[in-house]
């Protein structure tokens, strides 16, 4: 596999982790403002935002479900 092939597959693996913590984040029972400066983290220092969301982050509530969809 060549070197550009690696980060392409990285660039991918960090989006969908992204994307999957914004998600968690809007589930969460959080205020507005902090989900919102949570996700402004996540988005534009990607894996800092990361690292602190999961250590100091909001957490979905068990039992109640991220999506209303379904």
């Amino acid at each position: 596999m060549e070197n550009g092939h690696i980060w392409i597959t990285l660039a991918v693996l960090l989006t969908l982790v992204e994307l999957w913590a914004i998600k968690r984040i809007i589930g969460s029972k959080s205020r507005a403002d902090r989900k919102m400066l949570w996700i402004v983290f996540i988005v534009f220092v990607p894996v800092l935002g990361l690292i602190a969301w999961t250590v100091a982050g909001p957490k979905a509530s068990a039992g109640v479900p991220i999506s209303r969809e379904g």
